[in-house]
Parts: C-alpha cells; sequence; structure tokens
C-alpha cells in the first residue's frame, strides 16, 4: 500500500497539502484535491484514519450500545435485528460506521471512558430497560445520543419508539368490533418502556369500550416464545377463559398459538389472538398471525436521522423532539 510521501511525490505536492486534500478539502483548490485524489486511486494510498481522527476531531464512528441481560436471548430478538439492519443502512449512507462498545461490568462510566477513548461522533442506546448507571450517564453527557425503546432525555439525548399506546388501542378496537368481551393479555416487562406502554393502552381501550378486565386476565412475558405459551397455558386454565389475547409481542404470540394447539383448541374458533411487532415469522406461521406492525426500517433511519442532525447541530442547540412512529393493524387469520 502506498503511502503519503510516495503520493506527495507522484503528484508533486507537499505531504501536508495530501493531508489537506483528506482533512481538510475545504482549503483546497479543487483542481488539486481532483488530481490528488485521482492519484491515490491509481497508486493505491488509502488515508490513515486514525490521523484523519486527529485531524478532524471527527473518527465517523457511531457507538451501539446494546444491554440486554447477558443471560437472556435479546441478541437473537427478530424486531432488534432488522432495527439494527436499518440503522447501520441509514448510518453508511452517511459514511458512518457502527462500533458495538463491550458492556462488561467495570462501572458506571465504562461507556462514556469507551467514547471519549475513541473518539466516537455519537451513540446509540437500547437498553433492557434496568436503567443501567452507565446508559444514564451518556444521557446526561455532552455526546450526540439517540435511544431506542428508552425514553431517555439529556442535553443531546432524544429517542425513538412506536405508539405503543395507541398500537394496544387498535387490537382492543378490533378484537371488541369482532365481538370480544373476554379480552385477555400477555403483557411484556413492565420495566421496558414497551411493555408498560402497551399494557397501559390495553387497559385505557377496554375501559374506553366498557369491557371488565378481571385480574387474572392480565398475565406476563418475557417477550419471548417460551413465556408467552407458558402465559397462554395459565389463560386456558382459568373458569371463564378469555375468548381472545393481545399478546404484546410476535415471539409470545407465537409461543402463545402453540399453547392453544397442544389444548386441542382451534384459532379463531376457540381462542383470537393478536400481536405485536409483524416480524417475519407472523406472516408464515399458520393461520397467520395478526398482528400490531411497527415500522421496522422506518425506527432505524430515524434514529439514524436525528443523530445525524446532532452531530450536524452546534454543541449548544436543543436535542431532538422524541420520535413516535405510527403502528398499523395487519390482519391474518387468527383473530
Amino acid at each position: 500500500m502506498a503511502t503519503i510521501r510516495e503520493l506527495a511525490r507522484h503528484c508533486g505536492v507537499s505531504v501536508a497539502t495530501v493531508s489537506r486534500v483528506f482533512n481538510t478539502p475545504e482549503v483546497v483548490s479543487q483542481a488539486t484535491r481532483q488530481k490528488v485524489e485521482a492519484a491515490a486511486a491509481e497508486i493505491g494510498y488509502l488515508p490513515n484514519e486514525s490521523a484523519r481522527t486527529l485531524a478532524t476531531k471527527k473518527s465517523n464512528m457511531i457507538g451501539l450500545v446494546w444491554d440486554t441481560d447477558h443471560r437472556s436471548t435479546g441478541w437473537r430478538h427478530p424486531f432488534l435485528q432488522e432495527i439494527l439492519v436499518a440503522l447501520k443502512s441509514a448510518l453508511s449512507a452517511h459514511g458512518l460506521h457502527l462500533l458495538l462498545l463491550a458492556s462488561g461490568p467495570d462501572g458506571p462510566e465504562r461507556h462514556l471512558r469507551s467514547v471519549r477513548r475513541h473518539n466516537l461522533d455519537g451513540v446509540v442506546l437500547i437498553d433492557n430497560g434496568s436503567r443501567d448507571p452507565a446508559v444514564l450517564g451518556l444521557a446526561d453527557a455532552d455526546i450526540p445520543c439517540v435511544a431506542l425503546d428508552l425514553p431517555l432525555t439529556g442535553p443531546r439525548c432524544t429517542h425513538v419508539t412506536s405508539d405503543n399506546r395507541g398500537g394496544a388501542a387498535q387490537a382492543v378496537a378490533y378484537l371488541h368490533k369482532r365481538g370480544h368481551r373476554r379480552i385477555a393479555t400477555i403483557a411484556g416487562p413492565a420495566r421496558t418502556g414497551p411493555g408498560a406502554d402497551r399494557l397501559s393502552g390495553f387497559r385505557d381501550a377496554l375501559a374506553a369500550h366498557n369491557v371488565p378486565l378481571p385480574p387474572e386476565y392480565v398475565t406476563h412475558g418475557d417477550f419471548y416464545l417460551a413465556s408467552g405459551r407458558a402465559a397462554m397455558r395459565e389463560l386456558l386454565l382459568l373458569d371463564t377463559p378469555p375468548t381472545a389475547v393481545f399478546v404484546a409481542g410476535d415471539e409470545m404470540a407465537v409461543g402463545a398459538l402453540q399453547a392453544v394447539t397442544e389444548a386441542g383448541l382451534r384459532i379463531p374458533a376457540h381462542v383470537s389472538i393478536v400481536g405485536f411487532d409483524d416480524i417475519e415469522l407472523a406472516a408464515l406461521i399458520p393461520p397467520g398471525l395478526t398482528t400490531i406492525a411497527q415500522d421496522r426500517a422506518g425506527f432505524g433511519t430515524a434514529a439514524a436521522e436525528a443523530l445525524i442532525a446532532m452531530i450536524q447541530s452546534p454543541a449548544d442547540a436543543p436535542a431532538p423532539p422524541p420520535i413516535i412512529l405510527p403502528t398499523s393493524l395487519v390482519r391474518r387469520g387468527t383473530a
């Protein structure tokens, strides 16, 4: 690989001029810039990113903090994976790269130290709802920061989420319109924003439709398949089981479908089910899961755009307001 000195000799310019072309191109004439860039491509020169970072104070790197509990299976959740793909694509379109930050148990400033050490331009936060002090510390710092499904605020921090309350209300309204009056829920973890908001929206919607909610009709899972299966078994054993269940996550809904089938019941003849997320599996598992769809691509894109807006704004500019994406009902065979 060619060096910066070889490129300078090849072009007949100084090493300082070559450095300015790649680090502060606005101070170099267009003719010189084009000459150096063409020569770099010809002889295979690549600028040193570390040196560029020192010169421009920008790394073009975005840190990703993904604090799912190490004991959980959060890494494999299909909804989070699809968000990550959309986020990476949107950042790449602006020449930004993602750097996964370690989340070891080494103090409340571990993420902040990583951000400073790598001179990161911004941070994206995905948390498991534990209110980790290291995550809260990032939100309170002067670093452009966007949290996903985590209601954080700070001097340069905003968050992106879906209309979880409204989506739950859509599910209840649909089931009510279909004639159901015994409607239960398998809620997500109350410590998470989506879990709490979907349960709240579910309760409010039932009250608005004057539908009673017995305490035993509220069960909880962890957004994963096994918990949905266990919760549905619990509901089916009630003296008066529900005729419909709103499940606050599609993976849990798939587990609920399994429990209904194992009990010898038919869907939706005996039990109707509405999920939340619209993961790919929702359309594939028979008879097709009726669900509340989130804008997965929009989630990652909105996060990237909010982060880029903060990076490009003055340091004292206020953070963008929280972004709440709309949801929509997708009708399939389970309800």
